[in-house]
């Protein structure tokens, strides 16, 4: 009735308790398909409005700080440039996710944790972000700046309101930076509270019972406590991508502006080994701005050649850093 009457936040609200009164009959499947339809039928704001509007933002005792924040994006799965192995991973997560009704009745659950690791740039956060829309769920970006607490013992009290939180609603979830709460026990220079906090981090992983998806990326996987590990339910691991894959990059990032016939992508793509999704794209970017401020029309090779050296001489000053680091 307050559907056919335009009332969209009082059909929204029936909804929902209808939907919440199913789930505490353990009418799971039900409940989780009504879920789906009512994301669909509304729109991306009243969406927003009615999360805002229903789960206020859990913020840290100390400091006021919100502990999370919940966002909206507009992708799609073409929008991912990956080896077709990590994509074709990825898609079985949300081919599992639409077909969780049916793998309920084999007494099978849709991949709920996901570990996601590899160099920065690689496309983890992007990932999830890609997920989040093509599910059409928003994505829960967990702050890890403001859960770690100078005091540490709230810490543990703030990842429990995150749980809390998540646990209310169907999310796509993101821990991002995740090795600063899950650190490696046994590491010599952490001290017993930051112990503490990882074990009640293990415990609320194993206990959680949402329906949302839980992702955690990482770019320094050898750092993790050995017992992270068997928490999830599928770990993807992240490569620099290979030649034909930065040809692609090069080619994507660079289509809204004119180019100079005698631009060579596949030399680009050669030229760049080494490099990450992240860096192409702002390869291309700087490139493009060279020829704007230059009140030109037209890259050229040297453009792109010009930029690609500096980003190939940074990694070598990174890694020469780490070396004498090491």
């Amino acid at each position: 009735m307050s559907f056919n009457s335009k009332d969209n936040e009082a059909f929204v609200q029936a909804a929902r308790e209808y939907i919440e009164r199913e789930r505490r009959k353990k009418h799971t499947i039900v409940a989780k398909e009504l879920e789906k339809a009512l994301y669909q039928t509304t729109s991306a704001s009243e969406s927003r409005r009615r999360f805002r509007q229903s789960l206020p933002i859990p913020r840290d005792t100390e400091k006021g700080f919100p502990l999370l924040e919940i966002q909206y994006f507009e992708h799609d799965l073409d929008s991912l440039i990956l080896s077709q192995e990590t994509k074709a991973r990825l898609e079985r997560i949300i081919r599992e996710f639409k077909d969780a009704d049916i793998l309920a009745t084999y007494n099978l659950a849709y991949k709920k944790k996901v570990l996601l690791c590899g160099k920065p740039g690689t496309g983890k956060t992007f990932s999830a972000q890609i997920i989040s829309s093509v599910l059409n769920i928003p994505l829960v970006y967990i702050r890890f700046d403001a859960i770690i607490s100078s005091y540490l013992g709230e810490t543990a009290g703030n990842l429990r309101k995150v749980f809390d939180f998540i646990e209310n609603d169907t999310w796509i979830v993101l821990f991002d930076e995740f090795d600063i709460i899950a650190k490696n026990r046994d590491d010599s220079h952490e001290h017993g509270e930051i112990k503490r906090v990882v074990n009640n981090f293990l415990q609320m992983l194993d206990n959680f019972k949402g329906d949302s998806i839980l992702f955690a990326a990482t770019n320094h996987q050898n750092m993790l406590d050995s017992a992270i590990w068997r928490r999830f339910d599928a770990v993807i691991d992240y490569e620099l991508p290979d030649e034909a894959t930065r040809k692609h990059l090069f080619e994507r990032y660079l289509r809204p502006i004119r180019r100079d016939q005698k631009i060579d992508i596949s030399k680009a793509a050669k030229d760049s080994q080494g490099l990450s999704p992240a860096d192409i794209k702002m390869i291309a970017a700087e490139a493009m701005k060279t020829v704007i401020i230059d009140s030109r029309n037209t890259l050229s090779m040297n453009d792109l050649e010009t930029e690609i050296k500096q980003f190939v001489r940074r990694e070598k000053v990174k890694h020469h850093r780490l070396e004498d680091n090491e």
